[in-house]
């Protein structure tokens, strides 16, 4: 299977435009997690209720993404991308302003739809253009993804502390980030379709069926992936105050410091994969991800915690993108570019299904048993991508690093 050729120029545009729309999505889901208080307080949502809100989302964006795997056997991945980005946008908009909870839970709906075709073919794009390149390119799309994370999580951060309401903390910056996201769609690079359908755009023509069973270890990693950076997300803060004894304001550092790492880790994991291959790296961060949990279940006290979280960081964060870049490599070379997006479709399911276990998980065990304990759970759950580190591999490559070469020129 020959990987078709993309003019220099047009390719460096379009990873440019794929990194931005990476980074709008990282800020428009931290603006809408961070203020999930605010949501709750403004909307009158009991604490009962809250946890049902919370899972509508993962759960509609994993119909969103299945929805996406049959939308784009007619439509280019890039057209699905360049719909749903301002459609996200305004749903963030919506949350913060509609007048009634019936009113916010419709927003969130849209919401949760929309992000799981945003995020399923946003990954499309980003394997596919990998491919073009011939190397690893993947892991800055998510740095890029991280860091939109940190400025919304920063702006989110400022319109609590200067008390500003949802509606005014929201509408100035979608005024800003939909432009962005229109503008940037019109560089977006889909693979070449009319090399894969016989010169009929969107057309799903002889494409094998995927059997899920083969995706099934990528499957794993990615919840048992996912799990991991919830704990984080939802319990960091919570356990070194409860349980190392720290600050409440020192226990809103981890997360941020988990932030920062995944996003430094993510911006030189290329660099890693390209030199060591994508195996090596997966384990590397397999180890090192497993490594700080332990540090974290055993840490005496809250700085030692910290650390713990700090190699969280620095490990979780290759895992994800490979597991996108390994699920779609797989496919393209038994099936061609469309088993491409329907692995990668697939595969964006179990991000959502690690979001809705992880917390949950670890609180049970940590009210059954201890929250020291419960952090061993998603230790040994990362462990089992060592038992699949092999599936990040190529077997089929015509190349060391997994990937068939396309002419220097047109790399650019």
């Amino acid at each position: 299977m020959t990987v078709p050729r993309v003019p220099g120029a047009r390719l460096r545009h379009g990873r440019v435009s794929l990194a931005l729309s990476f980074f709008v999505q990282g800020a428009v889901f931290a603006l809408l997690v961070t203020r999930i208080p605010a949501i709750q307080d403004r909307y009158g949502i009991s604490d009962a209720l809250l946890p049902a809100f919370l899972a509508a989302v993962p759960v509609l964006a994993g119909v969103g993404s299945v929805g996406t795997e049959q939308l784009v056997k007619r439509v280019r991945p890039s057209r699905v991308l360049r719909c749903a980005q301002p459609v996200v946008c305004l749903a963030l908009l919506a949350v913060g302003s509609v007048g009634s909870m019936a009113q916010a839970a419709v927003a969130l709906a849209v919401f949760g739809l929309s992000v799981g075709a945003l995020d399923a073919s946003m990954n499309m794009l980003g394997v596919s253009l990998q491919r073009a390149y011939g190397r690893s390119i993947m892991l800055g799309f998510h740095a890029a993804y991280s860091l939109g994370g940190i400025v919304g999580a920063s702006l989110a951060w400022a319109g609590a502390h200067w008390k500003l309401s949802l509606a005014l903390l929201y509408g100035p910056v979608v005024a800003v980030l939909v432009p962005l996201a229109l503008i940037v769609g019109r560089w977006f690079v889909d693979r070449d379709r009319q090399d894969a359908a016989g010169g009929q755009e969107g057309a799903a023509a002889a494409v094998a069926p995927l059997a899920m069973r083969l995706l099934l270890p990528l499957c794993l990693v990615m919840a048992f992936a996912y799990i991991g950076d919830s704990t984080v997300s939802n319990w960091s803060a919570k356990y070194l105050q409860d349980v190392l004894g720290s600050s409440e304001q020192l226990a809103t550092v981890p997360y941020n410091v988990y932030m920062v790492t995944t996003l430094l880790g993510r911006a030189v994991g290329d660099l890693g994969v390209r030199r060591f291959g994508a195996v090596a790296v997966v384990r590397t961060g397999t180890v090192v991800a497993a490594g700080g949990f332990a540090v974290v279940a055993a840490a005496p006290g809250a700085w030692a915690g910290m650390a713990g979280f700090t190699l969280l960081g620095l490990g979780l964060c290759v895992i994800v993108p490979q597991t996108f870049a390994a699920a779609g490599r797989y496919a393209f070379e038994r099936h061609g570019p469309g088993a491409s997006d329907m692995a990668v479709a697939r595969l964006n399911i179990f991000n959502y299904v690690g979001f809705l276990i992880g917390s949950p998980l670890v609180g049970a065990l940590g009210d059954a048993w201890s929250y020291r304990g419960a952090m061993l759970v998603p230790m040994v759950l990362v462990l089992v991508t060592l038992a699949y580190a092999r599936s990040f591999g190529a077997p089929e490559a015509r190349y060391g690093d997994g990937y068939e070469r396309p002419r220097t020129a047109d790399v650019g």
